[in-house]
């Protein structure tokens, strides 16, 4: 490792971290989950032969999925609450997991209904599933809407997302909002728990009405209000070094977005090849008068086409988001580890956030430290260190192990550690981090993947 020093200036007062509210709001979600499971209790009497049994399974079953599809579009509603206290890549995963589990209900509820109905009615599954898709009300368009969501869930799937493009998998993911509108009617019409129940029914009611005026709010009027007033626009493109490019953005009235270092916004650029997809860019330095600025390297088509972005190009952003930021801080020391592109929003992290600050910038060569020289400009001005972890003459990695980090970092297990880069290297530094002794609660990381 490469070591920067500047000299000491009086430190800015250090800060203590928010508590977040992640455990209260997954309380709520499970609370609701079993307020679910006790509505077919109460509304349940007593369940007679396997088809009682496969039948009353399947409702449980429906109930649920019906409750998780709520939640799953919710969680895609970004919340500021869950965006920026919670953490986006927190709230993906927990969309993610509420995926699979709507997923598998939806099987086991269509399995177990069917195979109820046939053990009752001494039919063969087919002709019970011919009858209940096309003989019962609302059916229809719940067979389309079941169609969309489990094409929504096998798109979603790792090994799919692999070999297909961002692109692809977004409109298809776009599909699990007709998904739900196309079944919600089906849930009242044939739903035992609603027929007679109109308090069952009114709360069905306002919770879907409410994920949907949180889906309006945040998703659509939010973001025309935030673009209609801000106006943005490229300013300039410089390269920072080989195909890594940062892009100034100018705009009006943009203190008023309250963005923060370390957080990123949604960035859709009005230009030829760029205008149908939003991806998710951190600010690469803190907010100034009028201006925010990004980097971004070249990973593929639509990251390289950002450095032909031309000054005055129109910009749709949405944000900010994000939760690694100063809240997080508990008033310890703080290193900041970064690998690649993953300098982003931990460069703009060093220049502000108070007390003892330590960078870490692992990359292949000192060509691709990206934002170099200003790095070392900032630590000399408030009086911190970066250090670098660069491939050796032959290619070899640089050891980051619990080890290593230890006699170079004396009293790790003491400080605040913040983590941004590639997935794998985030997971091999935070297992190295709690080898160390860093306690899980002072290692705060945020990843774009879903």
């Amino acid at each position: 490792m490469t070591t920067v020093d500047a000299r000491r200036t009086a430190p800015p007062p250090l800060v203590t971290g928010r508590r977040s509210p992640a455990g209260a709001v997954l309380a709520l979600l499970w609370a609701g989950a079993a307020a679910v499971i006790a509505l077919w209790w109460t509304d349940t009497g007593a369940v007679v032969g396997t088809a009682g049994a496969l039948t009353g399974a399947g409702r449980i079953a429906g109930l649920l999925c019906g409750y998780t599809c709520a939640v799953l579009v919710g969680l895609m509603a970004r919340v500021p609450l869950l965006e920026t206290r919670v953490g986006s890549d927190r709230v993906a995963r927990w969309h993610a997991m509420a995926g699979r589990y709507t997923v598998c209900l939806l099987v086991a509820h269509i399995v177990l209904i069917l195979a109820g109905y046939a053990v009752q009615d001494r039919a063969s599954l087919w002709h019970e599933t011919v009858t209940v898709v096309l003989d019962y009300p609302d059916m229809l368009k719940a067979t389309a809407g079941t169609v969309m969501l489990l094409a929504a869930g096998v798109t979603s799937a790792r090994a799919v997302r692999r070999r297909t493009g961002y692109e692809f998998w977004y409109y298809v993911h776009l599909l699990t909002y007709a998904a739900v509108f196309l079944a919600f009617g089906h849930q009242l019409t044939l739903g035992e728990q609603f027929n007679g129940d109109p308090a069952a029914t009114a709360a069905w009611y306002v919770l879907y009405l409410g994920v949907a005026a949180l889906v309006l709010w945040f998703r659509v009027l939010t973001p025309v209000r935030l673009n209609v007033r801000h106006r943005l626009r490229v300013d300039s493109v410089h390269q920072e070094a080989p195909g890594v490019h940062s892009v100034v953005v100018r705009g009006r009235y943009l203190e008023e977005l309250g963005a923060r270092p370390g957080q990123f916004f949604r960035w859709r650029f009005l230009a030829e090849g760029l205008g149908r997809t939003s991806t998710p860019y951190s600010l690469s330095a803190p907010p100034r008068p009028g201006l925010l600025r990004i980097t971004v390297k070249a990973l593929g088509g639509h990251s390289a086409a950002v450095s032909l972005l031309r000054p005055g190009t129109r910009v749709w952003a949405e944000g900010p988001y994000g939760s690694l930021t100063a809240d997080r801080a508990t008033g310890r020391p703080t290193l900041l580890i970064a690998a690649g592109v993953g300098i982003t929003p931990l460069r703009a992290l060093f220049e502000t956030l108070p007390g003892e600050v330590t960078l870490l910038y692992r990359a292949r060569s000192v060509e691709d430290l990206a934002l170099g020289g200003e790095l070392e400009e900032i630590a000399r001005q408030r009086g911190a260190r970066v250090r670098y972890a660069l491939n050796g003459p032959h290619g070899e990695r640089p050891d980051l192990t619990a080890g290593s980090l230890s006699a170079a970092f004396p009293d790790l297990a003491g400080h605040d550690v913040y983590i941004c880069g590639p997935h794998g290297f985030a997971q091999d530094l935070y297992r190295a981090l709690r080898t160390a002794g860093v306690p899980d609660r002072r290692i705060h990381h945020e990843s774009f993947e879903l």
